[in-house]
């Protein structure tokens, strides 16, 4: 049974709870504001129990009103909601100097990225090209499935982990789903045969990206390292032959740093 099953049948799970969270997870970067209808539309509850939802949620302050009553924006309740875990993660300080460096090296982005539900979430980014197109920050998004880092994730988990994130793509992100589960084979082989996965522009078709997953979980966590770079700098094959091996030299340090 995977998570979305367990929703209806487990008599613990806390169903308005679930329906605030989905409120605020409704939100997208670059989006000013969001109006109770579109709220509606997007978490598939009914008008009225998302006005109930979104009262409260201000009367909270992990929603604010917009100027002259247009809509929601999300509240700084939520920074102080996240900063615990962002500052309890030794990774980050650990690996940020070392990211920095190889962001120079190679011109591009060197992020640290965990799993959130049916996508992949930054918690640290070290960036040395501002001419980059995608601007990884902490707390953004990106896909799994056509994603270097997604999918060094889905080769570094366990079978139960793999099998219940893949499903939830499934049900929740049918067409992301359906685009990329043809080239799983492709991307298990890769990281059988090398150690880490790449893309090639399937997710952006500006940069190249390759990451390298940690050997074992943090505090329940896997760990992926990443790295963007734009396809001015040169071609795949030529990115492909340097790039992979500084991220797993990195992933080593940071792994010896710490133990593991």
């Amino acid at each position: 049974m995977n998570d979305l099953d367990s929703r209806h049948t487990d008599p613990q799970f806390a169903s308005t709870l679930a329906q605030a969270i989905d409120v605020l997870a409704s939100f997208r970067s670059g989006e000013a504001t969001l109006g109770n209808k579109q709220l509606s539309v997007r978490t598939g509850l009914s008008p009225s129990t998302v006005a109930r939802l979104t009262h409260t949620l201000v009367q909270l302050g992990h929603l604010r009103r917009a100027p002259q009553g247009r809509g929601y924006r999300l509240g700084p309740a939520l920074l102080t909601l996240s900063y615990p875990l962002l500052a309890s993660l030794q990774l980050r300080q650990i690996a940020r100097p070392l990211m920095l460096r190889l962001a120079q090296e190679v011109n591009g982005a060197v992020s640290l990225v965990i799993r959130d539900r049916c996508n992949m979430v930054y918690v640290e980014t070290a960036r040395a090209n501002e001419t980059l197109q995608a601007h990884p920050d902490i707390g953004a998004a990106l896909p799994m499935m056509s994603t270097a880092a997604g999918k060094a994730w889905i080769c570094r988990a366990s079978a139960q982990e793999r099998t219940a994130a893949l499903n939830r793509i499934r049900v929740e992100q049918p067409d992301h789903y359906k685009a990329h589960v043809h080239s799983l084979t492709d991307t298990f082989r890769e990281f059988e045969r090398h150690g880490y996965c790449s893309n090639n522009r399937q997710w952006v078709s500006h940069s190249f990206g390759f990451a390298v997953p940690f050997a074992r979980p943090i505090d329940a966590n896997i760990f992926v390292l990443n790295c963007g770079v734009p396809i001015t700098d040169g071609s795949f094959s030529e990115r492909n032959k340097e790039i992979p091996r500084q991220l797993q030299v990195l992933v080593n340090s940071v792994q010896n740093t710490l133990g593991l």
